[in-house]
């Protein structure tokens, strides 16, 4: 399969997850193709943590940017 989530930012990444999980649940494909699913699931829910991991951090470092003078002031 030449499926890759590399490059999707997390709103296609999401939407395409979304779309994956609503077949599966379905639940009327045969084994190879739900197989296959799943597996592109696994690989876009990859995907979108990945993508969230790296929200968080770039978060995480402009709110300790913005609180660092604060630390500064107390002396």
């Amino acid at each position: 399969m030449g499926f890759s989530a590399d490059e999707l930012p997390f709103e296609s990444a999401f939407t395409q997850l979304e779309s994956v999980v609503q077949r599966l649940e379905e639940g009327d494909l045969p084994l190879e193709e739900a197989m296959a699913l799943y597996e592109q699931g696994m690989t876009l829910a990859g995907r979108c943590q990945t993508l969230l991991d790296q929200a968080e951090l770039r978060v995480t470092q402009v709110v300790g940017e913005e609180e660092e003078p604060f630390a500064d002031d107390e002396g």
